[in-house]
């Protein structure tokens, strides 16, 4: 029976599964960490930005309506994302 809870997502684990960590590049002297997440079985494109300043961490969260079939594909776009929002807005990022 229980082989037919597991096929029919009517039983097993019900503990949500531990998200990867996220993996990160640097940019324009930013961190930008890619935290894709899945919704409606794509994934939507969702970065942190952060970057140190006078001893301060300043964060800047994006998430774009972009979605993908996989993980790394998302991935691969958060940091091109990023880097475009670092380009784009300089200091101007870390006024608010």
């Amino acid at each position: 029976m229980s082989f037919l809870k597991k096929l029919f997502g009517l039983g097993g684990d019900s503990k949500p599964r531990e998200p990867e960590p996220a993996p990160t590049v640097e940019h324009g002297g930013c961190t930008i960490a890619a935290t894709p997440y899945e919704n409606e079985g794509r994934w939507q494109l969702s970065g942190v930005i952060t970057k140190e300043t006078d001893g301060e961490t300043k964060t800047h969260k994006f998430i774009r309506a972009d979605a993908f079939a996989s993980r790394d594909d998302a991935i691969e776009m958060t940091f091109f994302k990023g880097r475009q929002i670092i380009d784009q807005n300089g200091d101007r990022l870390w006024l608010s």
